[in-house]
């Protein structure tokens, strides 16, 4: 059987919640959780500054769109295409282009959990980016936000570098 992709459905404006509820709904009636696998909106928190003061909001990142989790066979393009609110897939022609992994991740759509093997205090070294191959100590640490502070010894100096987690590694012995 295929591999699950993303695909970009396109939505009348407004309609991208009901178009997600009732793609849901149909997996659910037809059975078809091993074609359609997960359906969603991309969303974003904006603080918007009002007279009442600042408020929180959740906002489409792209309004007009719901991004699909499927195996593309006639019949799961069917169930989506279908769907009341729907205009088509995002894709060249007749055929649905699936995301990219790049742009897949670039979207977050994806969380993939990073297992850090390394803590505060911890030799490590720097594997991506400008300081490539650098050794530097952990100076702190923020997996939620996908972030480690690294010192490094440059010129006689300490220097706080900061990088996201993967782009370091533990100093093998």
């Amino acid at each position: 059987m295929a591999e699950a992709r993303w695909y970009v459905v396109h939505t009348y404006s407004a309609y991208e919640n009901t178009v997600k509820a009732t793609i849901e709904k149909n997996v659910e009636t037809r059975h078809l959780q091993d074609l359609i696998h997960a359906v969603t909106i991309p969303m974003e928190t904006v603080t918007e500054i009002t007279d009442a003061g600042p408020k929180t909001v959740e906002r489409k990142v792209f309004p007009g769109y719901v991004l699909v989790k499927m195996v593309m066979t006639d019949e799961s393009w069917y169930v989506v295409k279908n769907v009341r609110g729907v205009t088509g897939f995002v894709g060249s022609g007749t055929k649905p282009t699936p995301l990219t992994d790049e742009e897949v991740a670039q979207l977050g759509v994806e969380k993939h959990e990073i297992v850090v093997a390394y803590a505060v205090g911890d030799s490590v070294t720097i594997t991506d980016g400008p300081l490539t191959s650098f050794v530097g100590t952990v100076d702190m640490l923020d997996v939620a936000k996908n972030k480690v502070r690294v010192v490094v010894s440059m010129f006689g100096r300490e220097t706080p570098v900061e990088l996201e987690l993967d782009q370091v590694e533990p100093v093998s012995d």
